[in-house]
Parts: structure tokens; sequence; C-alpha cells
């Protein structure tokens, strides 16, 4: 039987089962938990210092990008933002995989996106181990209020989502979607 060499980070961003209390995972994690917690207190019109911070937390930033404090991210060097990006209050990124947000995307308060999530059968559970897989979200999306974006959703451009949708599946570009689980309403 063949080993696998791989480390933990690669098995997580691979999508296999990766043991997230891993020395390095939980070094990254609090590298990122010390970035957050220094721009959750800049003050709200020093846009520069945000900025750069966003730089050196994400794996990408585009232009003119406005998260508003608090937020919280695991890793930030997964998440992938375009130009435009705006995120209101309280709002949660989960990136044990990547996140690929395009440009112009709008998220309301409280929207969580989630590449993470644990095993199902309550055995393998029991071991530590989890899984994530990746997230995309196209250009011009709207995110309405407390939605959920679950681990390997893909949503297209000039997509909205309905507030409080949990998207559990794809959803095509250029549609209306909303409700748990999250379905396209209408074209537009």
């Amino acid at each position: 039987m063949e080993q696998d060499e791989r480390t933990e980070k690669q098995r997580m961003l691979d999508g296999d089962l990766y043991l997230g209390s891993d020395p390095t995972l939980v070094a990254a994690r609090q590298r990122a938990h010390r970035l957050l917690q220094t721009y959750n207190q800049v003050a709200i019109e020093d846009t520069q210092q945000q900025t750069q911070l966003l730089h050196e937390l994400f794996g990408q930033v585009g232009a003119n990008p406005q998260i508003m404090p608090p937020f919280h991210c695991d890793y930030g060097s997964h998440i992938y933002v375009g130009d435009r990006f705006y995120m209101n209050v309280g709002c949660v990124i989960l990136d044990c995989n990547t996140v690929h947000i395009g440009d112009d995307v709008l998220c309301a308060p409280h929207v969580q996106i989630y590449t993470a999530y644990h095993p199902v059968d309550p055995t393998v559970r029991l071991t530590g181990r989890e899984y994530a897989a990746p997230v995309r979200i196209g250009n011009n999306v709207w995110i309405g209020g407390g939605a959920i974006i679950c681990p390997g959703v893909t949503i297209g451009d000039n997509t909205t989502i309905g507030a409080g949708s949990v998207v559990t599946k794809d959803i095509p570009a250029n549609v209306v979607a909303v409700g748990n689980p999250c379905r396209v309403l209408r074209s537009v």
C-alpha cells in the first residue's frame, strides 16, 4: 500500500480528510486571528490600514475592497476577492479550502461562507479529521443578509441570493434564488 506523503494542508486543499489540529495549520490560523484582531479594531475611516491588512491576510485582493468589522475567517490566505468587493458587518468565511469571489460582489450583514465540513460517519468524526470543499462566487453577485453558502458551492454571475437562504447546491448565473434549501425563483 502506498503511503500518502502529503501535508495536512495539502490534504485540506485537495478536499480529502485532514487533521485541523496539525501544528502548521494551527499556526496559520493563529496568524490570521492576530491580523483579524487588528483589522477589527482599526478605525472605520482608516481605509488605507484596512486595505493593507486585507492584502496581508487574503490570498488576493482586488481594487477598493470594503469589509465592515467585525469580520472573521480561518486562514485568510485561501480567500481571493475581485475588485469592489463589499462585505457588511458580522460576516464569516471559513476558508479551509479556497474561496474565489468575483468583481462587484455585495454581501449583506451576517453572510456566512463555509468551505469546512465534518464527516457524517460518527466514528470518523471522532478522529478529529474533517473535510473542506472550495466555494466560487461569480461577478456582480448580491448575497442577502444571513445567507449561508455551504462547502463546494458555485454561484454564477449576476445572481441574487435572498436573505436567510442556505445555498447547498450550485446556483446558475442570472437568477434570483431564495430559501432553505436555496432554489431558483426566477431569471433576471
